[in-house]
């Protein structure tokens, strides 16, 4: 029996920044000016929230926090709340309150949005800078993780109490984050902190978001679905801007900055977003029964070592399973770090999926890249 088809979304395109009065967004200048009258400049924070994540509970649990969050920071700077009205609202919000000269932006909710407002860092490929606080100037990065998946919290061992993420913006320790960058065939540019991934993985990301209400369970109902008339593909890959090799029979490509997605599955297991390189996995050749007996080692991340899964990495080897590997693309054994990869069909169809920290981006050929230490992170 033929299987459906599967339907294809818009592609993600970049958004052109609106005003304040449009975006409905807090203005800092008022706050600023009256502190710096008062006794000195007081860093300005703004906590971009998404009120309907996780079905509504973030909304819930945010007007909860905001007690403890005076409490522990009115007196250290000024509190400025945006409240998102839908998709893509962060990432404006985000290029205004650095226009305005904010010295933190803090992601309130899941992975998406704090993946709206790390593309809120940056406006068409280039860092957004304050307008009128000198060029040495930063903004720095902060997540308090409320949503339904909080994959980029975990790579770091933190737990999902909201207190304890405020108590780290408290301290102020901050460390230079890598961004990934990713750019499609109309050289449109879009930037991840997680992970990005390619075909199966992407597929079942996007059938996912329509099965949030289940939490978690999401991610695996949507690999289900995903599988539902899938087949694996040959694509050509070009790493660090090498030579074009083949990788046959490819069931899902991942590009890591952190080390997990999907609800806790641990997939690039050893990358470090602190160190400049990505770390690219490349699962091959799998039915959907090898999916469900493999489920466990990928939410260990004890994959590397299991037949058809290979990654190219930082440290040697950079191949982990290089005994099942075709000589096609053992090439891949001498990269030893990955600050790009690129990833195209052998037959061009435009019908293979990719996405970046859970959402949607667009087809192949796609370039991902690194850009090391881009952004201030309270860590």
């Amino acid at each position: 029996m033929a299987s459906p088809a599967t339907p294809r979304p818009a592609l993600i395109r970049p958004r052109a920044s609106r005003s304040r009065s449009q975006l409905g967004a807090v203005s800092l200048a008022s706050d600023h000016a009256a502190a710096t009258a008062s006794s000195g400049r007081r860093r300005d924070y703004v906590f971009v929230v998404n009120p309907s994540g996780a079905n509504g509970r973030t909304g819930k649990q945010w007007k909860q926090l905001l007690p403890f969050l005076h409490t522990r920071l009115a007196d250290q700077c000024n509190i400025c709340e945006c409240i998102t009205s839908g998709p893509s609202h962060a990432i404006d919000v985000t290029r205004e309150a650095i226009k305005d000269g904010a010295d933190a932006v803090i992601a309130v909710g899941g992975d998406g949005t704090l993946h709206e407002v790390v593309n809120g860092f940056f406006w068409k490929g280039s860092p957004v800078r304050a307008l009128d606080r000198g060029p040495d100037h930063l903004t720095a990065l902060g997540l308090i993780p409320l949503g339904t998946g909080s994959d980029f919290a975990r790579t770091f061992g933190w737990s999902n109490d909201p207190r304890q993420a405020i108590d780290r913006i408290v301290r102020g320790v901050k460390s230079k984050l890598d961004i990934g960058m990713m750019e499609g065939p109309n050289g449109d540019q879009h930037f991840f902190i997680n992970v990005a991934d390619i075909h199966l993985s992407a597929k079942a990301g996007y059938f996912a978001s329509m099965y949030k209400r289940f939490g978690n369970l999401c991610y695996v109902l949507g690999a289900l679905r995903g599988f539902w008339g899938h087949t694996n593909r040959d694509l050509r890959i070009k790493v660090n801007g090498g030579e074009w090799r083949t990788v046959d029979k490819v069931t899902a490509l991942c590009v890591g900055n952190a080390k997990y997605f999907g609800g806790g599955m641990k997939i690039t297991p050893t990358v470090d977003p602190f160190s400049g390189d990505l770390q690219v996995v490349i699962i091959q050749d799998f039915k959907w029964y090898s999916f469900l007996l493999k489920l466990h080692r990928l939410y260990g991340g004890t994959h590397l070592t299991v037949n058809g899964v290979s990654s190219i990495r930082k440290k040697k080897p950079c191949m982990e399973n290089t005994q099942i590997l075709q000589k096609a693309y053992c090439f891949l054994c001498s990269q030893g770090r990955v600050q790009s990869v690129e990833v195209a069909e052998v037959v061009p169809n435009g019908d293979v999926f990719v996405q970046s920290d859970g959402e949607h981006f667009g087809f192949l050929p796609t370039k991902f890249s690194v850009l090391p230490g881009a952004v201030d992170f309270f860590s």
